[in-house]
């Protein structure tokens, strides 16, 4: 089930091609093998191989790239049945799609077609943002949309396939369709703050499409597809004349294919495209060129600057007009992106500078899938040697006094996410940070720290309230106070302790609090019930589901999520219960509709 191909110096053209061959370099041979050999427990390895079957992942896909040239691709296991992947097995891409749709904006711009700045109102005729609270003093534009910072619901959407009631972009910023039956609303005035919005990407679709008359599809063949020669590269959906023929089936957690196997995704700017490691690394690459002020045919230096400046750091790793701006993984700075359609998705990667970059597809759960990938990835890094020694300036020796100060744990203001500050031998450091390794914090005087592997300043602010970090990189964003000290359990940690009515209270409280919190947000709640789920833990995830249903009791989705916990841990009664109680909610949860026939006969 596994086939290889080594490709070494070749160009852009010959990408395309038929991909065969080997290099004579012995030294990228030997790193390949050394690359396919996954460190586990205990100084042992496993092959991908092996890897995938312990772990029940059906197929892989990845291309290497190092000096602005693709180096390496290989393929792993089957796109379905005992079918083999090749190289042109495209795959679902899911939320990939948004930073190519925002690189589709940015060429737009450039021509002359759009503008990113002006209200998006201007260029909607389907359906018009509606008149709210936030949006009185600042309309929402296409590069609010674009980043995240418009302040839209509507997370992400569910998967449909052949035979499926097809929901249009407008039912679905309407909510007539599973998981939403409201319509698309707004938490925060646009650029105050940042939340990920597959809802504002499907507004961004729909405005491109009513002001150009054409489907966003045609837009991206027309503008990045065709003229990058990325053949296997597609936005229409598998309901749609020209789709792609060779293409890998989504799988879940028993290694089925689900339904068709072939999600349809009518929200193609948030995780409708579908592709190949190799049409992504082309993107990327010339991307990487423009960047570095290379020549290139299709992207400009304006463009790939417009895409990647870093818009906020309301979400820690910096987010840019599409992409993550994430700073890790050898020290290098990166623009990146991931995807996740049920049961098929994955992960690009590409550095700002140097032309090194991976991508890496997979048709399996989340739950199976990014493990996966982020081993491979971390192995992939750690094999090529990518990265560089941090020089560091201006460092002091660290005072007890402020050391005893800041020791402890601290929490994201926007998203929850909890890490702590040890000291080991007068040093103090993170354990494990958002890029998840450990960071050690070095002194630079007044208060303010710098790290190993993160970008930036982190200096800590003392106030009657407690300890606060403001976070700064450079003069890319305005900086933030991002983090506060956490003072006894967090809601998620008391559930944890299978205590509903103090976990209830805790989320109660802060949704009362401080509304925007990521930790409070429907989707999150939700992803953690799954989390439990995913690992057994029935009762602790039927608790979640619970909680979740009392902060959102308009919500059909979480009444969903509960039965299906319900229905999993083999209880069918209550399973039964909150499938109707999903379904009076939302009439049109033919998902509820199938689970309670199924329970039934």
């Amino acid at each position: 089930m596994t086939r290889k191909v080594y490709l070494f110096l070749i160009t852009i053209l010959l990408i395309s091609e038929s991909l065969v061959g080997k290099p004579d370099d012995s030294n990228l041979i030997a790193k390949q093998n050394a690359i396919t050999k996954i460190p586990i427990n205990d100084g042992d390895t496993l092959s991908i191989q092996e890897l995938m079957t312990q772990k029940g992942l059906k197929g892989l896909s990845v291309a290497v790239f190092e000096d602005y040239k693709i180096i390496w691709v290989e393929t792993w296991g089957v796109k379905y049945d005992t079918v083999l992947l090749d190289l042109n097995t495209a795959f679902s891409t899911a939320s990939i799609s948004k930073p190519i749709t925002a690189t589709l904006c940015a060429i737009l711009e450039e021509k002359g077609l759009i503008d990113l700045t002006i209200p998006v109102n201007n260029y909607l005729k389907r359906w018009k943002i509606p008149d709210n609270q936030y949006t009185l003093e600042t309309e929402v534009t296409l590069e609010h949309l674009l980043s995240h910072t418009a302040g839209t619901t509507q997370h992400g959407f569910t998967d449909f396939y052949e035979g499926d009631k097809i929901p249009s972009i407008v039912e679905s910023v309407q909510g007539k369709l599973p998981r939403y039956n409201e319509e698309i609303s707004f938490i925060f005035k646009p650029g105050s703050n940042w939340k990920y919005s597959g809802g504002g990407y499907t507004v961004a679709m729909m405005a491109l499409e009513d002001h150009l008359g054409k489907s966003l599809a045609e837009l991206a063949q027309e503008y990045i597809f065709t003229p990058l020669n990325m053949q296997n590269t597609t936005m229409k959906q598998p309901n749609e004349n020209g789709f792609l023929d060779n293409v890998a089936k989504a799988h879940d957690e028993q290694g089925r294919i689900i339904k068709t196997g072939v999600p349809i995704t009518p929200q193609v700017s948030a995780s409708g495209m579908w592709s190949t490691p190799t049409d992504m690394s082309i993107f990327l690459i010339e991307i990487q060129k423009a960047l570095n002020g290379q020549k290139t045919e299709v992207i400009s230096e304006k463009v790939a600057k417009r895409i990647t400046n870093i818009v906020t750091l309301k979400v820690m790793r910096g987010w840019s007009l599409g992409w993550e701006r994430r700073y890790g993984y050898g020290n290098l700075d990166w623009f990146s992106h991931g995807g996740a359609n049920t049961g098929i998705g994955g992960h690009i990667y590409a550095t700002m500078k140097e032309g090194k970059g991976i991508v890496i597809l997979g048709n399996g759960p989340n739950s199976v899938r990014i493990p996966i990938i982020d081993k491979f990835r971390d192995n992939i890094i750690r094999t090529h040697q990518w990265g560089k020694q941090l020089e560091w300036k201006n460092v002091q020796e660290l005072p007890d006094l402020l050391s005893k100060r800041v020791k402890g744990r601290y929490q994201d203001i926007n998203f929850g996410e909890v890490f702590e500050i040890k000291e080991l031998d007068g040093k103090l450091y993170v354990p494990k940070f958002w890029n998840g390794v450990r960071n050690n914090l070095i002194y630079i005087g007044d208060d303010a720290f710098i790290t190993n592997e993160i970008p930036g300043k982190f200096k800590f602010i003392h106030a009657n309230e407690g300890v606060k970090i403001q976070y700064s990189r450079g003069s890319q964003a305005p900086p933030e106070v991002m983090y506060k000290e956490v003072v006894g359990k967090l809601p998620y940690e008391i559930a944890l302790e299978n205590n509903y009515s103090e976990a209830l209270s805790a989320y109660q409280s802060l949704k009362s609090n401080n509304p925007q919190s990521y930790m409070v947000q429907e989707s999150t709640i939700n992803s953690f019930g799954y989390q439990q789920l995913g690992q057994k833990k029935y009762d602790i995830a039927i608790l979640i589901f619970k909680i979740n249903t009392e902060l959102y009791p308009s919500s059909a989705n979480t009444f969903d999520s509960l039965g299906e916990a319900y229905m999993v841990k083999g209880d069918t009664l209550n399973a039964i219960k909150y499938y109707n109680k999903s379904l009076e909610l939302n009439p049109n949860n033919n998902n509820a509709k199938e689970m309670i026939d199924k329970m039934n006969n």
